[in-house]
């Protein structure tokens, strides 16, 4: 158990509750995901919402509330919607109710449920949920990694040339913020293994967890896609940093996740660096 705030979080039984709450969840985005979508845009033409998005982290919050009524939240959805929470000590649930929802609006399969839990401003239980391909990664703080109850790790490459690589392009369209991605992408393509774009942070990080992808970097997302994925790579062994290979804060929207400390430390000197406003 972990104390915090004045009360004390058994880190199994949230596990349990959010287990069944994404799970519930699962169901309402596989029964939709080749159905026609009402779509919303946010900050630009191609960053989407759906009402499955908004209906998905509604049941999730109030599952959660329903049992901690004094937790706190960070949703992508209602950050868009303008209820912006800052990270504290205080268990935090912070939440992406469709990771991937471009691929969501064209029956993609890569869609993900992401739930992370902070308690003292550090993520201690994570889990990553693919109800289409019924893929269920879990982790809580220093019990390992699961994919559907499996125990997993990463693959241990240690060399960028035997990678294979998970990349975005994300939805912004500054010319320098693609300039930035061009070259990063570019180093990457012509020294790795391989290259993948997935479309979705938390898909990208369960498959460096899992051993499929050996290295994952990103720039300009937000906690609620890496909080979840944050753990479970960690659990799995694996290697969580800042991109220029200084440590690793959610808030600060920018990801390394690695099979090991070797790659991470060979790449980050050749990466142009992009850097948001925080969360």
């Amino acid at each position: 158990m972990t104390s915090c705030a004045r009360e004390t979080v058994d880190l199994h039984d949230c596990l349990e509750l959010v287990t069944g709450l994404a799970r519930h969840a699962g169901k309402i985005i596989k029964s939709r995901i080749n159905q026609k979508k009402t779509i919303e845009t946010k900050a630009n033409a191609i960053d989407f919402v759906t009402e499955t998005d908004q209906e998905v982290e509604k049941l999730l919050i109030e599952g959660i509330k329903q049992k901690y009524p004094n937790h706190k939240f960070i949703g992508e959805e209602s950050f868009a919607a303008g209820e912006k929470e800052v990270l504290t000590s205080s268990p935090t649930w912070v939440i992406d109710p469709v990771d991937g929802t471009t691929n969501f609006v064209h029956s993609y399969p890569n869609v993900c449920i992401s739930i992370g839990l902070s308690i003292d401003c550090d993520i201690k239980l994570g889990i990553i949920f693919n109800p289409i391909l019924d893929m269920f990664f879990r982790a809580i703080k220093g019990e390992g990694a699961f994919l559907n109850d499996e125990p997993i790790k990463v693959s241990g490459v240690k060399k960028l040339s035997d990678a294979l690589v998970a990349v975005e392009y994300g939805s912004l369209r500054t010319e320098e913020f693609r300039n930035i991605v061009d070259h990063n992408i570019k180093y990457l393509a012509l020294n790795a293994h391989g290259i993948r774009a997935a479309g979705s942070a938390a898909w990208n990080l369960a498959q460096v967890a899992r051993g499929a992808i050996d290295l994952y970097v990103e720039m300009g997302i937000h906690a609620w896609d890496m909080a979840a994925g944050d753990i479970i790579v960690r659990e799995a062994g694996g290697t969580v940093l800042d991109p220029a290979g200084k440590t690793f804060h959610l808030m600060h929207r920018r990801i390394l996740a690695t099979s090991s400390t070797e790659i991470a430390n060979e790449v980050f000197p050749n990466f142009k660096h992009y850097y948001p406003d925080h969360d």
